[in-house]
């Protein structure tokens, strides 16, 4: 049984920016780079997908769900100590 092969995500990159410019076919790289036509056709696809994001502004991107998750967590503790706070006062007279 063949071994797969895993390939960095630099050499991924660099096909899919040779792949991008257009100056050879996608079957002329994947005999230079001895690899299937179709990952890089993948691998291009994802360049195009993700090189997007990189020129959003954050407006554009808004908040990550991690950070939205987190100030909401916030908000909460902040809310739970000053319930904690008044009800302390009020059982102590």
């Amino acid at each position: 049984m063949a071994k797969r092969r895993n390939f960095s995500a630099r050499f991924k990159a660099r096909v899919a920016l040779e792949a991008l410019r257009g100056k050879h076919t996608v079957s002329e790289l994947a005999a230079r780079y001895e690899v299937h036509p179709n990952l890089i056709s993948t691998w291009k696809k994802r360049a195009r997908e993700v090189l997007v994001d990189v020129f959003a502004s954050k407006v554009e991107k808004g908040p990550k769900p991690s950070e939205a998750k987190t100030r909401e967590l916030y908000a909460k503790i902040g809310e739970l100590t000053v319930e904690k706070d008044f009800l302390s006062k009020v059982l102590d007279r």
